[in-house]
């Protein structure tokens, strides 16, 4: 997450969200919206409405204040999740995009879907490589075995296909993406994970072949079978 400037320690939550709100150009709606969100990744809770109106703002043709929204709903985590996929607009791209940002770094179980269909159709390449990142880094570890494995399973099935995506970022992403996944595994303990780890392995010793792809992609895949060690 980019880091946001300090806000007014004693501006109220009220009156930043009302500043979001009433901003009547581009630059008010960015210098609102990065004050809310310094907010917010100051610790503070993130009330509802506050959520509301980030969530919001990714709806408006504001880049600047777009990305600003993202850092300040990854601070809110989990509690973000549902208002997230609660308000997805189908008819707006942007809004969509950029929501599958926010989602792929809150790593919650619940955007698992909205990450699958972002990697394998979305039209911006930028979008496809935060969902390749975020389905690496989907935390799962509380959730029952069965529950888990089935989330591991589809991540990677996702990853994998998306290995061999026309976009260099997106491949180098998928990197990324299962080296996070690897880390997550348990193969010591579950044989269903330790063949799921095998997988991933497979796809990142394809991606690490230098004469199937020219870009920094096999540099980053050899780096991540090094790191996983002699298992690897």
């Amino acid at each position: 997450m980019s880091s946001l400037p300090m806000t007014d320690p004693f501006a109220s939550v009220s009156s930043l969200i009302e500043a979001v709100e009433q901003a009547d150009t581009a630059t008010a709606l960015l210098v609102a919206t990065t004050r809310l969100a310094s907010h917010l990744a100051g610790g503070n809770p993130p009330a509802p409405a506050a959520i509301a109106a980030l969530v919001q703002v990714l709806g408006f043709n504001n880049p600047g204040a777009a990305v600003a929204a993202v850092d300040g709903l990854i601070a809110c985590g989990e509690t973000a999740v549902a208002p997230l996929l609660d308000n997805l607009d189908a008819h707006n791209y942007g809004a969509r995009a950029w929501a599958v940002r926010a989602l792929a770094g809150i790593g919650d179980v619940r955007g698992l879907e909205l990450l699958e269909q972002a990697l394998g159709g979305d039209i911006g390449p930028s979008v496809r490589r935060a969902a390749a990142r975020g389905l690496g880094q989907l935390r799962c570890g509380g959730l029952p075995a069965e529950e888990r494995r089935e989330v591991q399973e589809r991540a990677l099935t996702a990853l994998e296909a998306a290995a061999g995506d026309g976009e260099w970022v997106v491949r180098y992403a998928v990197v990324v993406g299962l080296e996070s996944l690897i880390h997550d595994l348990r193969p010591e303990t579950d044989s269903s994970e330790r063949d799921l780890r095998e997988r991933a392995l497979q796809t990142l010793t394809l991606l690490s072949h230098p004469h199937q792809d020219t870009t920094v992609v096999p540099l980053r895949a050899n780096q991540a079978l090094g790191r996983l060690g002699p298992a690897a």
